[in-house]
């Protein structure tokens, strides 16, 4: 598929890349309530929003699942599917209806292994993401918890 890609995944990736990637890409829609994966299973795709919205959430014993954060569009639903053991750290669920691109797992991690630099890129991608996202949870933990909120105690 020659999909166009995304702001934030042409930002990350120089354009050779861009466009190996998104060739590996198949177009997808969800229902809203559709769960796209759970905490614990098999991580064997991702996906990146192109409309609607998903929220990731964590599952809590005796409770409702709590929600962690909701993704939009031009974002990447999923790293675990880039680390072993390949399995969810969290569940997602459509909260609209989403257009997304999707991408086998299994095919993009050979892509990386035949071009190491495509390889390093992808995963600099990624953990740039996670980095993001670890920051925004701890500054909406700190919001919770910190007793002057996410503001410099220095």
């Amino acid at each position: 598929m020659n999909a166009p890609p995304t702001t934030r995944m042409r930002r990350a990736l120089p354009s050779g890349h861009r466009e190996r990637l998104m060739r590996a890409a198949r177009e997808v829609s969800f229902l809203q309530g559709t769960r796209l994966f759970e905490e614990g299973g098999r991580a064997d795709r991702f996906w990146i929003i192109r409309s609607g919205t998903v929220d990731l959430d964590l599952h809590v014993p005796g409770r409702r699942a709590v929600v962690i954060e909701t993704l939009g569009p031009d974002e990447l639903i999923g790293w675990s599917w880039l680390f072993a053991p390949h399995t969810w750290h969290m569940g997602a669920e459509a909260t609209s209806p989403v257009r997304a691109y999707e991408f086998d797992a299994a095919e993009v991690r050979a892509l990386c292994q035949e071009d190491p630099v495509l390889g390093l890129g992808i995963a600099e991608w990624v953990g740039g993401i996670l980095a993001h996202r670890l920051r925004s949870a701890r500054t909406r933990l700190l919001d919770l918890y910190a007793p002057y909120g996410s503001g410099s105690l220095r």
